[in-house]
């Protein structure tokens, strides 16, 4: 059984929607799914100030992220919310406590995937998932993209990083993106399948 934790940090609840779908398409393709939210460090001036925002805080049910889900997993998908082209600090603190398990190589060979959302077309889609993944190269692990193997992807949302969902005005994801993320979900748990699979045929 291929294991896949699904990391996120959310702040109105868009990519919590997204992950939960990537792991409904994981959980498709036969694998065992995770999906953990990171630690919510914002002011609660801030999450006060936005009603979506203290609404998702209060209610979330995910449990926390540890570091063991990431030793747990053969493979590992994370997202975030776009800010200002990067990831949130959130999610970026949680991978920044993983530089004990760098150092024992304990993330080394795991596959990887990364999608995010934000409120405008041009805020930062691509660059954030780039900028997620700069932790999976140190880590020594496996990028896969979405790419445009999926026809709904390659002709309705198009983003070959990683499932995306551009929020205006607040809007949740539709089911175009969903789809995208289910997509994703499956692809992932069948490439980390295969890698696994032609592994243990190698050692035999």
């Amino acid at each position: 059984m291929t294991n896949i934790a699904v990391i996120y940090y959310s702040s109105t609840g868009n990519i919590a929607k997204l992950a939960h779908a990537i792991a409904e398409g994981a959980h498709e393709a036969g694998a065992t799914t995770r999906v953990h939210s990171v630690a919510e460090t914002a002011p609660a001036a801030a999450i006060d100030a936005n009603p979506r925002w203290r609404g998702f805080v209060d209610t979330n049910t995910d449990d926390p992220a540890t570091l063991e889900d990431l030793t747990w997993a053969d493979a590992i998908a994370l997202g975030s919310p776009t800010r200002f082209g990067g990831p949130a600090a959130q999610l970026k603190s949680f991978l920044d406590t993983t530089g004990g398990l760098w150092a024992q190589g304990l993330l080394a060979d795991k596959v990887c995937t990364a999608f995010t959302s934000a409120s405008t077309g041009h805020g930062g889609l691509e660059s954030t998932i780039l900028a997620i993944n700069n932790h999976c190269y140190h880590w020594g692990s496996l990028i896969m993209p979405l790419g445009y193997r999926d026809t709904h992807v390659r002709k309705v949302t198009g983003n070959p990083y990683g499932a995306s969902f551009v929020s205006r005005q607040g809007a949740a994801p539709d089911d175009d993106a969903l789809l995208a993320a289910r997509a994703q979900g499956r692809q992932l748990a069948a490439v980390t399948s295969d890698l696994r699979r032609g592994r243990q045929e190698g050692q035999t």
